[in-house]
This record gives structure tokens, C-alpha cells and sequence, in this order.
């Protein structure tokens, strides 16, 4: 699990001072970003190699089930995460967007993209209340960059966001219902997670 590991793997795993950048996309949606938000990455990175525990998953598609091209693995509402880093994480997140979103961040689903070849394609988290009213997914990278690919349903400008090692971005407004997030394959990736916190019934 080789990647290039931040210059500031000495630090104590936890967040930074939440200072994010916002960019205001089309319809009401926005994106936040914060680079190295999550020191000492490279620990966290590797309890969660080792922790949790991670599953294949298959689904149906058309006539054949395929295999989703990425490891998966839910926290559901009161569940420990691996790392305390990323409890503390979560509740900086929720001092810092409460008043914006109006409620705290309960889940985190985790995603590990094993290499280039492991993806996830167009989608937005409209299943529960994420389909019809404004809502908040931020999401803390580790390991190797990949692109977060972003574009507005119905066509227009899109978005390209490389996340790093303890990156983090934070998609909110009315993103997941007017836009579309995917992360493509990527010739000579190697391996990163992904932890997205999400507010209660929003997937």
C-alpha cells in the first residue's frame, strides 16, 4: 500500500482550524475545500488499512451483476470509528456547519480505492432526504490524489478537484440533487480511502 505520504506525518492525527475555501457553483450548490485539513494522515491511513472491516460488493447491472470497482464499509448513527481522528474530525466538522446545516453529521461510509482501476461513477446522494431538500457530504481523503470530478445535471461547466493525503471537501446546497460527483479510474494510482460524513437518512 505504497503512496506519497505528507511532509507532516509527525504531526498528531487530528484536524486543523476548519479555514475552507468555498467555490459557488451553479443552482445553489457549493463546494468547500481545505487541503491537509487531517494531520498525521499517513497513521490514520493505516489503522483503517488494517481496522476496518472492509467488503466487496456486486450489483446488478442490466442483464449481469459486476463487481463495484472499490472496497466498502458503513458507520452507521453511534457506531465507533477506527481512528480517534476522525471522531474528533466529525465533531469539528459539526462546530463548524451546524448552523449552515441545521443538524450534525452521524455516519461515515469509507471507500478504498485499491488502485488506479477502483472508481466510483456519476452520482449524486439523492436517496432519503438528500433527493429533495439542501444537504452537506464532506469528505476526508487519504493516500494517493485522485480526481473528484464534478458537473451540473443537465449539462454546463464542470469541476475538477484533485484531493490529497488529509484533504478534505465538503459538497453542500443544493449539490447532490443539481449536480453530479464521480471519481474515474486513473492509470498509476495507488491506494486511497475516503471517509464521507453524512447528516441521519442521507446516502
Amino acid at each position: 500500500m505504497d503512496f506519497q505520504s505528507t511532509l507532516f506525518a509527525s504531526e498528531a492525527p487530528g484536524p486543523a482550524r476548519l479555514s475552507p475555501e468555498r467555490t459557488t457553483l451553479s443552482h445553489g450548490a457549493w463546494v468547500d475545500v481545505q487541503r491537509a485539513w487531517l494531520g498525521g494522515a499517513d497513521e490514520v491511513f493505516d489503522v483503517m488499512s488494517t481496522d476496518v472491516p472492509w467488503r466487496a460488493e456486486q450489483r446488478p447491472m442490466y442483464d449481469r451483476v459486476v463487481a463495484v470497482p472499490r472496497l466498502l464499509h458503513m458507520y452507521g448513527v453511534g457506531a465507533a470509528l477506527p481512528h480517534p481522528a476522525l471522531a474528533d474530525a466529525r465533531s469539528a466538522l459539526d462546530a463548524h456547519y451546524l448552523p449552515e446545516l441545521g443538524e450534525p453529521f452521524v455516519t461515515a461510509g469509507c471507500c478504498f480505492y485499491r488502485d488506479g482501476n477502483d472508481s466510483v461513477a456519476w452520482h449524486g446522494d439523492r436517496i432519503g432526504r438528500g433527493r429533495d431538500r439542501d444537504t452537506m457530504v464532506a469528505i476526508v481523503s487519504l493516500g494517493d490524489p485522485r480526481r473528484l470530478m464534478l458537473r451540473p445535471r443537465g449539462g454546463g461547466a464542470s469541476l475538477t478537484i484533485t484531493m490529497g493525503h488529509g484533504d478534505l471537501v465538503v459538497m453542500g446546497g443544493s449539490c447532490q440533487r443539481t449536480w453530479e460527483h464521480a471519481v474515474p479510474k486513473q492509470a498509476h494510482a495507488g491506494p486511497r480511502m475516503s471517509v464521507q460524513f453524512r447528516p441521519r437518512h442521507v446516502f
